[in-house]
């Protein structure tokens, strides 16, 4: 059953936007693909990372996040699959930067849209600290006497509902960017810098603890 609680919920709203707006891994990765492919592999990173989100925010709501919490060697696993994921990201882009987009065409755009996608999915889905923050954080929020299932589920909905209205400002606000991101240069430079964020994202939750 779930019970709404206008004081929490608009607690739970004010301290996930401030969450939201914290510029980490999944906003490099959504101004990356943006500025790489523009809007539609934008807001493919951005769903494939909202899904990864909302996988984590059911899996803590119907248990997993306990289990995560309660299984150190789990928690290494999926820590050092995704700190594995997340360096080879980086290095990819360190030493094959691109110098020019893919040409148009429906083919070659699909597949940039499916690689976003795909990397932003694998990115949250190989993160264990989104378990463990779910598991920590919706708790505080949920009202006595509530599904803790169907509470958490809700709560968890809305955080991705606002991590996905944050995605569209940050894609709208690339839009005029847009021609400039395309030089040669600045793709390559731009590849660069986010290989450099993805490995120190990946370095840091290698040594993150749970």
């Amino acid at each position: 059953m779930i019970v709404i609680s206008l004081p929490l919920l608009l607690a739970f709203i004010a301290a996930a936007a401030v969450l939201t707006i914290t510029p980490g891994v999944d906003t490099a990765m959504v101004l990356r693909a943006c500025a790489a492919g523009g809007r539609g592999p934008g807001w493919a990173a951005a769903l494939g990372i909202c899904l990864g989100c909302l996988v984590w925010g059911a899996a803590v709501a119907l248990g997993l996040g306990a289990v995560l919490r309660a299984a150190p060697q789990i928690y290494e696993i999926v820590k050092y699959a995704g700190t594995a994921y997340l360096v080879w990201v980086g290095v990819n882009l360190l030493l094959h930067p691109r110098r020019a987009l893919e040409a148009g065409g429906a083919a070659p755009r699909r597949g940039a849209w499916r690689a976003a996608f795909r990397r932003g999915l694998l990115t949250d889905l190989l993160n264990p600290k989104i378990g463990v923050f779910y598991v920590t954080f919706l708790p505080q929020f949920i009202p006595a006497g509530a599904s803790v299932a169907a509470e958490g589920v809700m709560l968890a909905l809305i955080h991705v509902g606002m991590t996905l209205g944050w995605f569209a400002v940050l894609i709208a606000a690339s839009a005029p960017l847009a021609q400039r991101l395309r030089e040669p240069r600045i793709i390559a430079a731009l590849d660069r810098v986010a290989g450099g964020v993805f490995i120190l994202f990946g370095v840091r939750l290698a040594f993150s603890r749970r």
